[in-house]
């Protein structure tokens, strides 16, 4: 972090990158001065409401965090910024994104917790744009012109005032992880049989459906430690019961416990995430959800604790890949600890749509796997509630994810260990990625077929 007096004084003559959070409420006109060499600006939690007219001067810029902060509109200036990408406004008192507000090369867009109700009709001239953050906003409608995006590949919606969504958005070739719950979305009334099973349940009785199989538990039950994971709806603990519930008797002392974050979060709202994590039932490869907490001050989900030989599968993405996954560089697998763990996941997603849920974020990085090459998943944030769309929608949202799975393919065999027995497989299953993959939604394959022919894969190795 820098401070202003730095700024000031010329020490950050030639800089890079500047962070400086010092609750400003008018924008440093040093900053200017950095034209020359300022990559990555962030302003974040500070008290600016607009930017200066020759803001487009910084033409290094790349990188622009103006979250929490106090913005209404988006300043117009930013179209003019020749390098600017990736924009984040996250947390201002946005209502307005005037029309060619942002540049034509925007890459990556947070517009996270505002209080925007409709986003400009040229929004389809972003022609790089890979990455949107619209949750807990109150749009009623996407613009037509959106259709031009089709280098999107992921989109969070959740948490807005859509009644329906245009078809147009499930066809996007290359969108791959999305997120819409939380929206008063209208289920389709001719079929209400598709969208129940046993597992599966209105929003209204969704919860007290559940209460039977998943027992609601106080938070003084338990005792809280050490903090063993968080992200953006919430902070999971290594925890012990102090007292544990009878219907728990027998069950380990030791669990993990989510307490999620805020009202609203990136991926959307924690009541949906619960509901979500609920409905999907249990599966092998799926992490266990022993019960959850529903307290005026606590929301949470209780869990099996994970086994401490159990590793992340990947990293987030970075700032440079924007949408993909990055991994250690010392991260390799053997061909066949990778279709096996591909196989699981995909048993694990077709359980998922048929409990008519959707993930939504289908990553490395969201996978735990061990030495066995045993896989599991879960992180519902950015689940959807998938009896909420029409038919065509919903088997649109397995298509989407299905490409998801085609990305985590393509980067495990990136980082595959091979010899020359395994050439055939390799051709394989980058075949299978390549369908996973295909412009054409409707011709990827389906959850069980991959699943099913990965097995097939398995018995041959």
């Amino acid at each position: 972090m820098h401070t202003v007096e730095q700024l000031v004084s010329g020490e950050l003559d030639g800089t890079t990158h500047l962070y400086l959070k010092q609750g400003l409420a008018e924008f440093p006109r040093e900053i200017i001065n950095l034209a020359d060499s300022l990559e990555v600006l962030d302003l974040s939690d500070n008290q600016l409401q607009d930017l200066p007219d020759d803001f487009s001067q910084l033409k290094q810029l790349r990188i622009l965090f103006l979250t929490n902060n106090c913005f209404t509109a988006i300043p117009t200036v930013l179209a003019q910024c020749p390098k600017l990408e990736m924009i984040s406004f996250k947390s201002n008192k946005l209502q307005h994104i005037p029309e060619r507000s942002l540049p034509d090369q925007t890459r990556w867009l947070i517009l996270t917790d505002n209080h925007i109700t409709q986003l400009p009709d040229d929004m389809g001239r972003l022609y790089r744009l890979q990455k949107l953050a619209l949750a807990g906003n109150a749009l009623t409608a996407l613009p037509e012109s959106m259709a031009s995006c089709q280098n999107l590949e992921l989109a969070r919606l959740s948490a807005n005032k859509l009644e329906s969504l245009p078809d147009w958005l499930f066809q996007l070739p290359k969108l791959s992880w999305l997120a819409i719950d939380g929206n008063p979305l209208s289920t389709n009334p001719l079929d209400p049989s598709l969208f129940l099973s046993p597992h599966s349940h209105r929003e209204s009785d969704h919860a007290e459906a559940q209460a039977p199989t998943i027992p609601l538990v106080a938070l003084d039950d338990i005792q809280l430690e050490e903090v063993i994971g968080q992200g953006a709806s919430g902070i999971i603990y290594r925890a012990k019961w102090s007292n544990q519930p009878d219907e728990l008797q027998g069950t380990d002392q030791e669990i993990a416990v989510k307490i999620f974050k805020g009202e609203v979060t990136s991926d959307g709202y924690p009541q949906d995430e619960l509901l979500n994590c609920l409905q999907a039932g249990q599966h092998k490869n799926l992490i266990k959800v022993i019960a959850r907490i529903e307290q005026p001050n606590a929301l949470g989900l209780v869990m099996e604790l994970i086994p401490s030989h159990y590793h992340n599968l990947g990293l987030p993405p970075s700032l440079q890949t924007c949408t993909r996954d990055t991994f250690a560089p010392d991260s390799k697998f053997e061909l066949k600890t990778i279709v096996t763990m591909l196989e699981q996941m995909a048993s694990g997603l077709a359980h998922l749509h048929q409990h008519h849920v959707s993930h939504g974020d289908i990553y490395a990085h969201n996978t735990m796997y061990n030495a066995d090459a045993n896989v599991l998943f879960g992180d519902f944030g950015a689940a959807t509630n998938l009896s909420k769309l029409p038919t065509s929608q919903r088997a649109a949202m397995q298509h989407i994810e299905v490409r998801a799975l085609g990305c985590l393919i393509e980067d495990l065999l990136s980082h595959c260990l091979a010899n020359d027995e395994d050439r055939s497989h390799i051709t394989e299953l980058t075949q299978l990625k390549t369908e996973c993959m295909q412009p054409d939604l409707a011709q990827r394959p389906r959850f069980e077929q991959i699943a099913h022919q990965l097995q097939q894969r398995l018995q041959q190795q």
